[in-house]
């Protein structure tokens, strides 16, 4: 992997990070997307900020991010960025979100950058060299059952319209597992669920840039990533469910019981 990239990609969500510090509380303009989706002043300029520092170093990259969308430039490779993963949280003044980053080339998420800009912790990993949280190394835990799990998850923005199975799989795990928690930031449950505070972690309908980079930390920290029936994730698949690995068989069974 070039050093150059990771260099930037890391220059690019702190200083994203940065200015999400800066808006925190002072949050002045709020738009909605849906009828509960919103985007705020901070996703935008932290965007456009993190945006221009990759465009100066790679002009010829392929960028997606969710604010502005697809830039459609024809390259290998690709950055995906979300400049604000929890944004209710941030309108709110709850402090659960984050800066995501991640560089794919040819289909594979090759590296990938989450930074929680209050916690200053920043989680990243190499395809094929592990994951890290300040630069030290991260590992799943070691739970060996679901009644002694903490999970997470979270609803799709269109819940009100499509609750039944959301509620369903929650119902299922409330009844199997430890406890759940739901936070409100998909990149963060993932990065939890790599360093060990949580041990799995399931949700639909999320979009690239909410798992690209979270999905490559966890399995650089020992874990797995699936789809619900247990195929193969991709980062464009509506579904995802990352654990330990050890009590992934068992999350899947809850994931597919019938309603």
């Amino acid at each position: 992997m070039d050093k150059d990239i990771k260099r930037i990609a890391l220059k690019a969500a702190q200083e994203g990070g940065t200015i999400l510090r800066e808006y925190l509380r002072r949050v002045k303009s709020v738009d909605y997307k849906g009828e509960i989706d919103l985007v705020t002043e901070a996703d935008q300029e932290s965007e456009a900020h993190m945006v221009g520092i990759i465009q100066e170093a790679y002009p010829g990259h392929r960028i997606l991010a969710e604010e502005t969308g697809d830039s459609g430039i024809a390259s290998s490779f690709k950055w995906i960025i979300d400049p604000l993963d929890g944004t209710t949280n941030y309108a709110h003044g709850y402090p659960c979100f984050c800066i995501s980053i991640a560089v794919e080339q040819q289909g594979q998420i090759l590296y990938g950058v989450i930074y929680d800009p209050l916690r200053e912790e920043l989680f990243t990993a190499e395809k094929g060299c592990g994951a890290c949280l300040n630069g030290n190394p991260l590992t799943v835990s070691s739970t060996k059952t679901l009644n002694r799990s903490l999970l997470c998850t979270g609803f799709p923005y269109d819940v009100r319209q499509d609750m039944d199975s959301s509620l369903h799989h929650f119902r299922g795990f409330l009844m199997k597992a430890q406890a759940i928690r739901r936070d409100g930031s998909a990149a963060l449950d993932l990065c939890y669920t790599a360093a060990g505070r949580f041990d799995g972690f399931w949700e639909q309908k999320l979009r690239p840039w909410d798992v690209a980079a979270g999905s490559l930390i966890v399995s650089e920290a020992g874990g797995t990533v699936s789809t619900y029936r247990g195929k193969p994730f991709s980062i464009y698949a509506p579904e995802i469910v990352a654990s330990n690995g050890i009590i992934h068989n068992q999350m899947l069974e809850v994931l597919n019981e019938k309603q």
